[in-house]
Parts: structure tokens; sequence; C-alpha cells
């Protein structure tokens, strides 16, 4: 019975794949439209298939022997073969069919009707003019070689053949700098460049200092491969390398990858650059310092000028020992710790640098003038990264947290909001997957997750980032909407974002909820009115004169100017209205903006100076 039910399902019709455009145009041969004779045998067993670059000479003949087109010099040609790949390369049919059924060195003949060469009905590949088309014709064939080719360009304009697999997985790209030992020769044979002895040719990546098409195939190289690389006219760019590549249909350049440096443009925009000069231990990016970590590095720093004066080497002002820190903690320059995290273990490298990522916004060691470009020589001596907090218990997850949140503290009170709010986050991704096992522990999770986000929500409100700092806050009010803490936070959000409304309401609450933080919540509203004051007189100053026209001079505006600006400002108002508190006061005021128009809107705090001025209403000619 087994046996039945898995011939059952062997017989089971599968799904088949929709044929490819060459097997439609093989299913219209016929028999006897295409006939191969063989003139010389091949050698070897295996034969071409899709994804072989193939190469070979042809000769086109008519049945009485007139040549009308060939490769070979001795036939009119200019000598170089033909090079398609099987699969994507467009063919005509006959030798679509016939040549995987060659051996490399084979001579054959294949005799074409019409139907098989260039009389195909859409055939994919042009002739001249004054072919014979519509004539049966022969097709005298010699397989010079086959191999597998790497397509590097979609048009094949630029192929590689692979003659021996080189180390690791990274390709050089720009702007890396790269040494190679590279020949070149035509199509047809003829050398035209010979850099095999002295030094290996040296280049920069991404400059044009060689033909595009080697470029790109050195581009899928890795360290110590050794490869041809097959270029036509139409990538074969000037370049010092080869200056003048007029006349060159291909050439086939022979090319050993002796070895790359890294080098990365950090901010993209050639500023910061960090060059490698040494190799590391370990596959870059996986062995690299790019979380927080303990790091030990030997460096040299110098001043970007013609002396390269030296400021400082551990080597020598530090007694020999290393400089160790901790990455993520604004503890070193921002340009040296970003170059750093890019580093493997034993990896030397240049770092050049520009005064913003150097000193000017990090404590500046007395012999380093303002404003100074620097280069920094870094060896990454080693690194440790931080404790993983599987298996942990309670209480030590929870002297891991409270440590790198007073890390974040310190971050703060320094400037560096980015950097604090950072560790915040760590620690709060940490706590996705902590599970507190009693109510005490519950409880104190709890909290210090509330202030966690709470000091996120404060690193949002100095970056700048009101909306977040709103959402931020939210999730603490979510469980909890009489946390005071979040409350004054979220209404300081709100008052930068001028949300004066909501603002005002989260304060409010602040004193209904905590009688005891009702001095913070009145200097709070203080600065809220000063603020709104301070946005009115801006707006008097932007306006002026807008009231000293006479009433005839004051007409409605129709609905196509309060359409004009209202989109944007009221989804932020909506934005902004999340306290359930003041629900009566938020829809009040709502009724009195789609009443005020656009302007109001626009100016939210203009209200009180239309009622007083006697204007329910205003628009503007």
């Amino acid at each position: 019975m087994a046996l039945d039910e898995h011939t059952e399902q062997e017989s089971a019709p599968q799904k088949k794949k929709p044929p490819t455009e060459d097997e439609k145009r093989k299913s219209k041969i016929v028999p006897g439209s295409l006939m191969k004779a063989l003139m010389r045998p091949g050698g070897g067993d295996s034969r071409p298939s899709d994804g072989d670059q193939v190469v070979y000479h042809c000769t086109i003949r008519t049945l009485d022997g007139v040549v009308v087109e060939s490769t070979r010099f001795e036939n009119g040609g200019k000598g170089t073969p033909i090079r398609h790949v099987l699969g994507k390369s467009k063919m005509i049919l006959g030798l679509l069919e016939g040549i995987p059924t060659m051996l490399k060195g084979e001579v054959a003949m294949f005799k074409m009707k019409p139907q098989l060469h260039y009389g195909e009905d859409d055939c994919p590949v042009s002739a001249s003019d004054n072919f014979p088309k519509d004539d049966e014709l022969h097709f005298e064939i010699e397989m010079i070689d086959f191999f597998k080719a790497k397509v590097v360009s979609d048009d094949l304009g630029v192929l590689k053949k692979v003659i021996y697999e080189g180390q690791g997985w990274e390709s050089p790209r720009e702007p890396y700098e790269v040494k190679a030992w590279i020949s070149a020769k035509t199509g047809n044979g003829k050398l035209i460049l010979s850099h095999t002895e002295g030094e290996p040719h040296f280049f920069t990546f991404g400059k044009s200092e060689v033909p595009e098409g080697l470029e790109m195939g050195i581009g899928t190289m890795t360290r110590g491969e050794k490869a041809i690389i097959f270029v036509t006219s139409q990538y074969l760019t000037p370049s010092p390398l080869i200056p003048v590549i007029e006349g060159f249909e291909e050439v086939h350049f022979e090319v050993e990858l002796v070895h790359f440096i890294q080098v990365r443009d950090m901010l993209g925009d050639g500023r910061l650059i960090k060059r490698r000069i040494r190799d590391g231990k370990g596959e870059f990016p996986m062995d690299c310092p790019l979380h927080d970590s303990q790091l030990r590095v030997h460096y040299k720093g110098m001043l970007l000028n013609d002396e390269k004066r030296v400021f400082y080497n551990t080597r020598v002002d530090n007694g020999g020992q290393p400089l160790e820190f901790s990455s993520g903690e604004g503890l070193v320059p921002e340009g040296f710790e970003m170059s750093v995290r890019l580093m493997l273990p034993g990896e030397i490298a240049l770092v050049t640098c520009p005064p913003d990522y150097a000193y000017d916004k990090f404590p500046r060691p007395a012999n380093v003038p303002e404003g100074a470009h620097i280069e920094w020589e870094i060896e990454l001596l080693g690194f440790e990264m931080p404790k993983d907090w599987t298996g942990l218990n309670f209480k030590s997850i929870m002297d891991e947290a409270e440590k790198i949140r007073l890390t974040g503290n310190r971050l703060f009170k320094e400037g560096k909001f980015e950097l604090a709010k950072a560790k915040y986050d760590k620690v709060l991704r940490e706590f996705n997957h902590v599970n507190p096992q009693d109510d005490d522990e519950g409880k104190e999770f709890a909290n210090t997750r509330n202030l966690l986000h709470l000091n996120v929500a404060a690193c949002q409100l100095k970056l700048g980032e009101c909306r977040k700092s709103i959402e931020t806050c939210n999730k603490v009010l979510d469980a909890n909407p009489a946390h005071v803490k979040a409350l004054y936070r979220r209404g300081m959000a709100y008052m930068a974002a001028g949300d004066f409304e909501e603002a005002r309401a989260d304060f409010k609450m602040m004193m209904k909820s905590d009688k005891s933080s009702e001095a913070e919540a009145t200097a709070a509203l203080l600065k809220l009115q000063q603020k709104e004051q301070e946005v009115e007189r801006k707006a008097r100053k932007q306006f002026k004169g807008l009231f000293d026209k006479k009433p005839g001079e004051i007409a409605e505006v129709g609905d196509r100017e309060e359409d004009h600006d209202t989109g944007e400002k009221q989804s932020n108002i909506d934005k902004g209205d999340s306290d359930a508190e003041n629900s009566d006061e938020s829809h009040e005021d709502a009724a009195d903006a789609r009443q005020m128009g656009w302007f109001s809107r626009f100016w939210p705090t203009g209200r009180r100076l239309f009622s007083g001025l006697g204007l329910q209403r205003c628009t503007i000619l």
C-alpha cells in the first residue's frame, strides 16, 4: 500500500516552468532544417551549457563555397573570435541549437535553412542589407574554448573568467586603494599592456584611473584572485593606464589582485577618511566592535599640516600603556570612535578628521590649536563586548540597567543628547526580554522603565523632536494617566511644539493629580503664558499695519483662501489633542478655530487679540 502511495505521488503532475524565449524558438526547428558534419574532432567529454562563455571562429559560405562572412584573417575577417554567453547572448537559432553539441577544439560544418539563421521570423540578430537571408548556407564553426563566465554588466559588455579564486569575501570599491598585476591583449591576441614586473600597478578605485570596464571587473574580485576580464569598446574609457583606446573593439585584461587598502569615507563628504594600513584578524564587519564595548587602542595624534607635528602618542606620553575606553560614552572625539568601531583587532588605520569631529567639540589638548584638522594613526589591540544579560537574575539585571542609565545621565548633563538617548534606548530594548517574577519586582521594573522613557523624551525634546517626545511620554501616560513627571514632560513638549492649549491642560492635570507639584506646575504655566505673549508680539510685529485699514478695505475671503493653509496645522492640533481630562475645553477651542478660519489656525493664540479688537472674524483681502 505504501509503495502504491509513493508511486501515485511520483506520477502526480508537477507544475512546469513556462518555456524561455530560446526554448520557444527551438520548438520551431523541423527535421532536416539543421544538419551537422564533423570536420575535426574535439577533445574531452564536456560540452558548453547555459552560463558558459563560448569562444569560436565562424565562417559563413554559400552552398557553392563562396565566403559571405568570416572572423578569420585568411577569409577577410579581423581575426577576432566571437564570444557569446549561452542563455544570455542573442544568437541565430542554428548556432543556439548546434554549439552545445560541440567539444573543445572541434570544427564542425552546420548546414542551415534560412529559418535557422538570419531568415528566421523576428530574428534577434541583425544582418547586413546584402546578406543572403533567404539562402541555405554553411556555417563553419571552430570551438576554441568555453568556460563559466561571471556577467559583470547586464549588456554583456564586461565578463570575467576566474583563473583561480582569491581569499575572503571583500572586494574593492570606491574609494579603496588597489594594487594589481595587469596585462592586456586585443581580441585577436595582440599584446598592448604588460605590467607584471617591478611594483604592481596602483590606483584609487572610483577615480577613473583605469578603464571603466576593467574597474567594474576588479570590483568583483577578492584579494589574491586571478582572472581574465573581457571588456568591449563601450566600457574602454580613456585612463592613465591606457590613454589611447581608439580602434579596439574589445580588450582582454589578465588581472591578479595583489592587495587593496580599505578606504572609507565615513561621512560621505570626503572630510572624515579612514584608511586601513594593516589588516586585522577576523571578518569585516562581523568581528568589529560595532556595539558599545570596552576598547584598547594605541594611537598617535598629528596635526594635519606640512610639519605633521605629533601632539600625543600613547607609546610615549602614556608610559607605553594603551588607551582604554568604553565606546558610546563620549570619552573620545566622535571621529575617533566612529573609525575604531569599523576596525578589526590588530588592524592599524590612518584617520584624517575635520575639526568638528575632532577637538572643536571635545576637550582640546593644550598643544592642539582651535579649528585644527587631525590625523590619527590607530591600532586596535582588542575589545570586550558588554556583559550578556542572559542568565542573570533580576537584581543583577537591574544593577546593570542602573549603571547604563547613570552613564546616560552623565552624557545628558554634558549636552551629548544623542549618546544619552542611545544608552536609555539600549536598556529599554533589553527590558523587552525581562520578566519580573513577583509584585515587588514588577513595581521596580515598571518604575525603572517609566523613568527611562521619560529620559528618552527629555533627550528628544533637547534634540528638537517634539512630536517624538510627546509619543514617548504617552507610553507612560497610557498606563498611568496621572503620572506627574510624564505630564510635565509632555506639557513642555507641547509647549515647544506650539500646542499651547494641550500644554496648559497637562500642567493643570499635574496640580489636580498631585498637590505637591503645584509650584512646579505654576512655574510651567507662567512660562507658557510668557511663551504665548512672545508669539503674539512676534505676530503683531509681522502683521503690523494689518488693522490700520478703513472698514471698507477689509472684506471677506472665500473658501479658496480658507482651504489653502488648514491641512497641516489642523493635523498638528489633532495629533496634540490627546488629553481626555481636557476634552470639553478642547472641543470649545476647536469650535472657535472653525469660526476664526485659517488665520486663527495659523496663529492659534491670536484669538484673544482679535477678541480684544472686537473682531470675531477677520479675513484678509
